[in-house]
């Protein structure tokens, strides 16, 4: 790291004021001081961090999920996901989640990369996960989830990130990372 980077970028935490906590989720407002030593305020989003699985079939395709999203009012196609629960390895959780949401399973497991979301306002830290040697079973996914498990060539997926059919960033960084993998394993 460049010398004196961290003196002339880092903020130093203050205090923190807790304004939400809910079921997933908590928001806070913390008080920082500039490297120039003037305050701020930060709005925070403190989540306990997810998976996303990159499910790809021995053909080439993957496995999709679509569901609506009231956020966005949109019905979204994304990669199967879901929150850790509490300090739940990543690898187990995608082994949950992707039985939970598609009824599938895998013999093969990579954890690709790790990313946060959204560092502006949000501490959430994204696991990206390729699940291979994919083997049908029934989904059992969560009470209040309502999905459609669609299976998409890679090639097809990618296209659709481009031309922004597919718009949820996990999904899109997980469909182009899938598609740098397999044309360097061609």
């Amino acid at each position: 790291m460049e010398k004196g980077l961290e003196e002339r970028l880092k903020e130093k935490f203050v205090s923190s004021e807790e304004v939400f906590q809910g079921k997933i989720i908590k928001v806070q407002v913390d008080t920082v001081e500039l490297p120039d030593g003037k305050t701020a305020k930060r709005e925070v989003v403190k989540h306990p961090g997810a998976v996303v699985i990159l499910p790809l079939t021995q053909d080439g395709e993957v496995i999709m999920v679509r569901q609506y999203r009231h956020a966005t009012g949109e019905i979204l196609l994304e990669l199967p996901a879901g929150k850790r629960d509490g300090d739940e390895e990543p690898l187990a959780c995608a082994r949950r989640e992707l039985e939970e949401e598609t009824g599938y399973t895998a013999e093969q497991w990579q954890l690709i990369c790790s990313f946060y979301t959204s560092p502006g306002f949000c501490d959430e830290l994204l696991y990206l996960v390729l699940a291979k040697g994919l083997v049908k079973g029934e989904a059992c996914p969560d009470e209040e989830e309502f999905i459609d498990v669609v299976t998409i060539p890679l090639a097809e997926a990618a296209r659709m990130v481009l031309n922004g059919e597919i718009r949820d960033g996990k999904t899109c960084l997980g469909i182009l990372a899938g598609r740098m993998l397999n044309d360097h394993a061609e």
